[in-house]
């Protein structure tokens, strides 16, 4: 880890140093941690995360099927060459086996959780492909530092960055798929899921489609675990339809007797 440059950015930021280009990322955002730091932390999170025996996770040597269709997905996306860390972050995707968690995430570093209730609860592929975009953005945007920051606080992940770990990895490891966004990312994201959408084969609304049927079913069944962490879905369908539109409006594909194929050798 760069150990240096972290010192070098936390400085520039604290003390307002006019030197700016240490201490910004590629959309220009002050961001008092490296790159490199975002990946090193999304390894730890993820040695803790999937070193904990209550967490499932589909190995992908016995699961080849489902791991090709998902990285097929996963490229779709890479491949328009938007992202600002395509190259840099891992895009590493594993499924948890959870029969009631309808979630997904992306830690630092751009590693990606999907839940097998979630991948059943969709109903085609593009509802996928707008999900996985949307936490994607999230990582490449670096929304997670300031997620965590607010949750955790500054010092505990200074603490993580410079190895005084103090135990709290662990803790933030069990709590990063239930982080917070703020709704100015949550946009963000959900606008960059339509952008990259929109150069693919897929129907670009896919996010929509997963959010109204969160709210055609209403609160039934109890609060899904998405909307715990995530703004209320009623006016994000709107938004990205408006931004679909803004596009062009170009009809994709939504490829549902192909993903209900795939939910088929989902276990």
């Amino acid at each position: 880890m760069k150990r240096i440059l972290v010192f070098f950015s936390v400085a520039c930021t604290l003390a307002f140093i006019p030197v700016f280009q240490a201490c910004t990322d590629k959309d220009g955002q002050i961001n008092i941690f490296s790159i490199q730091d975002d990946i090193q932390f999304g390894q730890q999170v993820v040695t803790e995360l999937e070193n904990d025996p209550a967490v499932n996770v589909l190995d992908s040597a016995s699961n080849v099927q489902i791991y090709k269709f998902i990285y097929a997905l996963r490229d779709s996306v890479l491949n328009n060459n938007e992202l600002n860390y395509e190259k840099e972050f891992a895009w590493r995707i594993r499924v948890i086996k959870n029969d009631t968690t309808l979630n997904a995430f992306c830690t630092p570093g751009g590693y990606i959780y999907i839940y097998t209730a979630l991948i059943h609860y969709l109903e085609s592929e593009d509802q996928l492909a707008g999900v996985m975009a949307h936490e994607m953005a999230h990582a490449d945007k670096r929304h997670s530092t300031d997620a965590l920051t607010r949750q955790f606080g500054l010092s505990v992940l200074f603490d993580i960055v410079f190895g005084k770990d103090k135990g709290q990895l662990a803790r933030m490891a069990a709590q990063i798929k239930s982080l917070q966004y703020s709704r100015s990312n949550e946009t963000e994201a959900d606008m960059l899921s339509v952008e990259w959408l929109y150069k693919t084969a897929y129907n670009a609304k896919g996010a929509a489609g997963f959010f109204q049927k969160l709210i055609d079913q209403g609160q039934s069944g109890g609060t899904p675990q998405w909307l715990s962490t995530h703004p209320n879905p009623d006016n994000r369908v709107q938004a990205i339809i408006d931004k679909w539109t803004a596009l062009g409006g170009k009809t994709g594909s939504t490829f549902s007797s192909r993903y209900a194929a795939f939910k088929s050798i989902v276990p």
